[in-house]
């Protein structure tokens, strides 16, 4: 993850809001090529091996065309391991999938076999009614891994104005404002070789480069 200089948070959000109104596969593919640029400031902080996994094989390809990644798996996480050895990555997010019906709280040990010790794991989820089930689990399994000294929360952000509700059962009272967005939460990771000092608690701030 990266941020353009002179680009704000607000601005980013503001453009995520956008993406999550259009309905057309064309108008969306042709919204992510805008956002191709972003991908070189990834580069420019030292990221020069970018891997990508997807359960979708259209999707793989969308992002093959883009041109972005070094290298492209097929993988459905949480039944299968990642294709990729113990220790590899600087760096492993997952954006926008970790909710329910879509992958289980169970693969998150997975993406943390193929962190590096002291590289950082960026997960998020939503935090309205209908995947409140799903976040107490993800929160249970994070929360388990820490007390076992894998790692050691950095960040736990609630973000309100997280994405658009796409229903009625995904809105309810302090969890979505009058626009339809849901609110959502970005937990930062950095993954230990070490015991955990017990005692540490999470920052609610972002940090200053999320």
């Amino acid at each position: 993850m990266a941020q353009e200089e002179g680009r704000s948070l607000s601005e980013a959000r503001s453009r995520v809001g956008v993406l999550h109104g259009i309905t057309d596969l064309g108008d969306k593919l042709h919204f992510y090529k805008r956002w191709a640029p972003d991908y070189d400031q990834l580069q420019a902080r030292g990221f020069l091996q970018l891997h990508g996994v997807d359960g979708s094989p259209e999707m793989l390809e969308q992002a093959r065309a883009r041109g972005f990644y070094q290298r492209l798996s097929l993988c459905i996480l949480g039944q299968e391991p990642l294709p990729s050895s113990e220790g590899t990555f600087d760096a492993v997010l997952i954006v926008g999938a970790l909710s329910d019906g879509q992958v289980p709280c169970s693969a998150i040990p997975e993406l943390l076999r193929v962190t590096k010790p002291g590289g950082l794991v960026c997960l998020t989820t939503r935090t309205n009614p209908s995947n409140l089930r799903y976040q107490e689990a993800l929160e249970a399994t994070l929360d388990g891994l820490e007390r076992a000294g894998a790692w050691q929360r950095l960040v736990a952000w609630p973000v309100d104005r997280w994405e658009l509700a796409t229903s009625e059962l995904e809105v309810g009272p302090g969890t979505s404002d009058s626009d339809g967005f849901i609110s959502g939460i970005v937990y930062l990771y950095r993954k230990q070789d070490v015991a955990q000092v017990e005692g540490v608690r999470p920052s609610s701030q972002p940090p200053a480069d999320l």
